[in-house]
């Protein structure tokens, strides 16, 4: 388990004890509805002023529950309140409005990019970076790993224009400048799209691709926007000594929701004055439950990740992708839940290395290494110190909490896989799969090959062959698109067919064309031909095919000539 990890798993697992030790209550919500064509909730004490609007929309909301009334707590109280709305005639209070602007949200950053595409689109983290991977690829959007919400100014003037052209009313009176959060790296600016004129009916791509582009369009020119102005209105009423509200909400001038809408739905109250009577149409008690807190889903979960200081932009989808694929959190329901492995395992870790675990020991670790990557900590002295009085010791303890518990676990037993099958135990041993000689020569030194059976991820077949001969040891790989073995690129012969006569514009070697397979489709790229250089400092060359010729993030556009082959 990493770093991350473990305190992420560690996040799931807290929430589920507390599901597991949640103990639901009754209670009941009472209301009054009038023939003026509104309804009233009960309140034991009012707030003294009129919400006003959220100051940051959660785009990730899972659903908020409906208006309620303060919690009564028996079936006797609430009869008796109804029997009074019944008994008692009813009259208006205080009549209370408040005009209220609701800022326009930043762009995109990687971890409000996830959240959103979660919540309306059901992507999971780790799909809707690759579906981002591929648009930034085509040239569409900018960097998809960021924690910055900084625009670049000719884009702002790009939106600008656009808005003055498309929709005058929402163009602001000065650009609109968001604030970053506290510990933002800001190596990138936010998640936008590369041209704004380029509107997502417009873009050519697949539909989940579509999907997503529109979303970031739609974010990027709403956070350019003037803000909304909302009308919030707040009624009293009174029957006998008992009080009702009712909150309403009218949008004024819509502002950013044109293109970004985060905000409920509006709940319009009648025209009522002070001191007027009301008609009362019904009155009742609904009998409720508290629930448990929810368990996260992955745009939630993201979410707290982020709050926490756990992780970093480009490492939220994969930490959930790799908790899942180790079976140590499962999907049920759309929601992240712990297995039985997951919560042994947390237990396990809560015992040998309990502050490794915690959000606040990895997110002042984070900070400290933002602290040497700024330049301002030696990173040699970091790691020694902290490897001296903490890390150091605390596996020394970890290894005697074992030692004394004599291999069974520190939890005092096995821990079971979630479907209740496989067990994972130090002393269960496989048979290892035996190599095996082919007919297959070394084009080194002629020696037959043998197949080395292999559970890498990063090969396209379960092995690889392997010279067996002394002092060679030359391996091969399959390619199942062209279905041969190959040597490792960096020992094959050049391909004189792949070379073009551009030049790379960091060493000046020609450029070549490399094929490669992403989500089912035959992509090129251009890179520098020199394999040392790919690997030092022509490592950020990577000219990606769009529609307008190869694309760079960092050197911009080639045009596609007679040069390409």
């Amino acid at each position: 388990m990493g770093r991350v990890q473990s305190t992420t798993l560690h996040l799931l697992c807290a929430r589920e004890k507390e599901i597991q030790a949640f103990k639901p209550q009754d209670y009941w919500s009472v209301w009054v509805e009038y023939g003026e064509g509104f309804k009233a909730f009960y309140r034991a004490k009012l707030n003294a002023n009129v919400a006003t609007a959220n100051e940051a929309p959660d785009d990730a909301t899972e659903g908020k529950e409906g208006q309620e009334s303060d919690r009564v707590t028996s079936q006797a109280e609430a009869d008796r309140l109804v029997a009074i709305a019944r008994a008692n005639p009813h009259q208006v209070v205080t009549v209370e409005g408040k005009v209220a602007h609701q800022s326009p949200p930043p762009p995109f950053i990687t971890s409000t990019l996830q959240q959103a595409a979660g919540a309306k689109l059901r992507f999971s983290p780790d799909k809707t970076m690759k579906v981002a991977q591929a648009l930034y690829e085509a040239g569409h959007i900018t960097y998809m790993r960021t924690d910055s919400v900084t625009l670049a100014e000719p884009f702002c003037v790009a939106v600008r224009h656009y808005l003055e052209e498309h929709d005058p009313t929402n163009v602001p009176n000065k650009t609109t400048r968001h604030r970053a959060v506290k510990g933002a790296q800001e190596a990138h600016e936010a998640i936008r799209p590369t041209d704004v004129q380029r509107s997502p009916t417009q873009l050519q791509a697949i539909a989940e691709e579509v999907k997503l582009y529109e979303l970031i369009w739609n974010r990027a020119v709403a956070s350019q926007c003037c803000p909304a102005r909302l009308r919030k209105t707040r009624v009293v009423t009174r029957s006998g000594s008992v009080q009702w509200e009712a909150n309403g909400q009218v949008m004024e001038f819509p502002g950013y929701t044109r293109y970004w809408n985060n905000l409920s739905a509006d709940t319009q109250l009648p025209a009522l004055q002070q001191g007027q009577p009301l008609t009362l149409k019904q009155a009742a008690a609904d009998k409720k439950q508290t629930q448990p807190p929810p368990r996260y889903t992955e745009p939630k979960l993201v979410q707290l990740m982020e709050r926490k200081g756990v992780g970093r932009p480009s490492t939220y989808a994969p930490t959930i992708k790799t908790l899942k694929e180790r079976e140590y959190v499962q999907v049920e329901k759309g929601k992240l839940q712990p297995t039985a492995l997951g919560l042994e395992l947390d237990g396990a870790l809560e015992k040998l290395l309990p502050e490794l675990i915690q959000p606040e020991f990895t997110a002042q670790m984070e900070s400290a290494l933002d602290t040497i990557a700024q330049g301002k900590q030696d990173w040699q002295a970091y790691l020694s110190d902290w490897h001296r009085t903490y890390f150091a010791p605390a596996l020394e303890k970890a290894g005697q909490l074992l030692k004394s518990n004599g291999g069974q676990g520190v939890n005092g037993g096995r821990a079971q896989c979630s479907k209740g099958t496989a067990t994972r135990t130090p002393d269960s041993t496989k048979p290892k799969p035996q190599a095996s000689v082919t007919k297959i020569v070394c084009p080194k030194c002629g020696e037959a090959m043998s197949k080395i059976p292999s559970k890498s991820k990063k090969l396209k077949a379960n092995h690889f062959l392997k010279c067996g001969a002394a002092g060679c040891g030359t391996v091969m790989f399959w390619n199942p698109q062209g279905k041969r073995y190959e040597l490792p690129y960096a020992q094959r012969t050049p391909d004189p067919e792949a070379f073009t006569d551009m030049p790379c514009p960091v060493c000046g070697a020609l450029l070549e064309r490399y094929p490669y397979t992403k989500e089912g489709k035959e992509k090129v790229m251009l890179r520098c031909s020199l394999m040392e250089n790919r690997r030092g400092k022509c490592q950020e060359v990577a000219f990606f095919e769009g529609r307008d010729g190869f694309w760079s993030p960092k050197f911009g556009t080639l045009k596609l000539e007679s040069w390409v082959t």
